[in-house]
C-alpha cells in the first residue's frame, strides 16, 4: 500500500491520542454454572504497539476473551485495563472488527466509513477523516460507491475504515478475514498489519490459523480448548519482509509455531 502523497490540506489519518498498553488481570468467565468455566484466571499483558495473536481451537475461550477486551462482555472475576483506563463498556478508544463487515446496504462507502464517528460523537472534521481512513484503505475512489457494489474483499476495507475512523488505541479482529478467499485474505492480513504498524496501534487478533497469526503478529498467546487458560505464549521473531509464505524465515517460523500448537493440544 502506496501513500506517499497525502494531502497537504488535510490531517494526518486517524491521529493517535497516545500509546496503550493491555493489563488482564485475573480475568475468568462462566457463561452457565453446569457448563464450568470458559476462562479461568488470565493474566496478560499487551506491550502498546504490539500485535498479538490468540491462537485457540473452538472452546478455548479466545474470542469470549476477545469480547471481554473489547467490553462487550463483563467477565466473572477479575478485570482488563487499556491505557490505564479500566474496561466497563464499549468505547470509541478500543474498537471491533467482527467476521461480518456489518454495513447498511443503503449507504454509501464514506457513510458506511463515517458510523463509528457518528456513534463517538466526532462531528467536527468529520468528512476530512472519512476521506483520510478511506484513502488509508484504498478506496478513496469508491467513496460515492453503494457498499453492495463491493466485493467481500472491499467490503471488509469499508469496516476497517470505520473502525479506524474515531482514532482508537486498540483495534480487536475477531477473524474478519475467514470468509474472504485466500489471496484477498493474505492482502488484508498484510495491508492491516502495516496500517496498524503506521499507526502505532496495539492489536490483538483471534484465530485458529497458526499461519494468520506468523502473517500479522509479533507475538502468538495459545489458549488451550476446554481448559480457558493461557497454555503458551512466545514472540514471532520475523522481519516484515519475510512475513510471506514464500520465505524459508516463514516457513520455520510456522512450523515452530504449529509445533507448539499441535503440542499443547495433545498435552
Amino acid at each position: 500500500m502506496q501513500h506517499d502523497h497525502p494531502s497537504a490540506e488535510r490531517a494526518q489519518p486517524v491521529a493517535k491520542s497516545g500509546d496503550a498498553d493491555v493489563r488482564i488481570a485475573g480475568v475468568a468467565h462462566t457463561y452457565a454454572v453446569v457448563d464450568g468455566p470458559v476462562l479461568s484466571g488470565i493474566d496478560l499483558t499487551i506491550a502498546p504497539g504490539s500485535v498479538v495473536a490468540l491462537i485457540g481451537r473452538s472452546g478455548s475461550g479466545k474470542s469470549t476473551l476477545l469480547h471481554i477486551i473489547a467490553g462487550l462482555i463483563r467477565p466473572t472475576d477479575g478485570a482488563v485495563r487499556i491505557g490505564g483506563q479500566a474496561v466497563q463498556g464499549p468505547s470509541p478508544r478500543w474498537v471491533m472488527m467482527f467476521q461480518a463487515p456489518s454495513l447498511f446496504p443503503w449507504m454509501s462507502v464514506a457513510q458506511n466509513a463515517g458510523l463509528g464517528l457518528r456513534y463517538a460523537g466526532q462531528k467536527d472534521g468529520a468528512a476530512e477523516r472519512v476521506a483520510d481512513v478511506l484513502d488509508l484503505v484504498d478506496l478513496a475512489s469508491f467513496a460515492d460507491r453503494n457498499v453492495q457494489d463491493l466485493s467481500g474483499g472491499q467490503q471488509q476495507r469499508v469496516a476497517l475504515a470505520r473502525s479506524l475512523a474515531p482514532s482508537p488505541d486498540v483495534l480487536l479482529l475477531d477473524e474478519p478475514f475467514s470468509a474472504l478467499d485466500m489471496f484477498t485474505r493474505q492482502s488484508m492480513q498484510t495491508d492491516v498489519r502495516a496500517i496498524a504498524k503506521r499507526l502505532g496501534l496495539t492489536m490483538i487478533l483471534v484465530t485458529h490459523d497458526v499461519s494468520e497469526a506468523v502473517l500479522m503478529a509479533d507475538r502468538a498467546v495459545f489458549l488451550k480448548s476446554g481448559a480457558g487458560v493461557i497454555a503458551g505464549d512466545t514472540d514471532i521473531n520475523l522481519d516484515d519482509r519475510a512475513r510471506n509464505a514464500d520465505d524459508p524465515t516463514f516457513d520455520a517460523e510456522l512450523a515452530r509455531l504449529n509445533e507448539i500448537y499441535t503440542g499443547l493440544q495433545t498435552a
